[in-house]
């Protein structure tokens, strides 16, 4: 069956390659798979989009998903800007960096998971440039909240993607996030 997932961030946030590595784990077991970028303002700070998809089956269609079944939102403060849940299917789950549990936001309609990936970059020193990688953890959230990946898959792709510690400190950020997702 064909899932969709529309990535939610701002630039910068490294959205593009959790739509990248997402698709490789899937591939890894053996589904097929789309990562697309979506580029925009293209500046840093500003809102983005990534795509991807995940089937038992080829996939045929080519365009930026609409109605995605699964939304990650990398940055809680995109809520005050943009409606993250636009298109999201019926029953869709939205997996989102917060420090809120999933019943204290305003996301009415969906099943919610929220984990603090923000917390768990910093308690990971996962810096570039001075601000917390948030992807990696969020990749651990999305496996457990929707169980399309496995986190082992998410954190070998993690690792082969930026091999010794930086890979490992990654993967790490994503078992942490795994562990503590709270889901409603």
């Amino acid at each position: 069956m064909l899932k969709e997932i529309c990535i939610h961030g701002r630039g910068g946030q490294g959205g593009v390659t959790a739509a990248e590595l997402l698709a490789h784990a899937a591939f890894m077991e053996g589904k097929w798979v789309q990562a697309i970028p979506f580029f925009g303002a293209e500046r840093r700070g500003a809102p983005v989009k990534a795509f991807a998809r995940i089937s038992d089956e080829p996939i045929w269609i080519r365009s930026q998903v609409y109605n995605p079944d699964y939304v990650m939102v990398l940055d809680s403060t995109l809520l005050e800007v943009i409606d993250v849940t636009e298109g999201l299917k019926k029953g869709g789950i939205v997996v989102m960096n917060a420090t809120k549990e999933p019943k204290e936001l305003d996301i009415k309609g969906y099943h919610v998971a929220t984990v603090d990936a923000t917390g768990i970059a910093l308690e990971l020193a996962l810096l570039v440039a001075g601000l917390p990688v948030l992807n990696t953890s969020m990749l651990g959230a999305f496996a457990k909240a929707t169980e399309e990946v496995k986190l082992e898959s998410v954190m070998k792709v993690i690792e082969e993607r930026w091999p010794g510690p930086v890979g490992k400190k990654n993967a790490e950020g994503a078992a942490l996030a795994y562990k503590r997702l709270a889901k409603n």
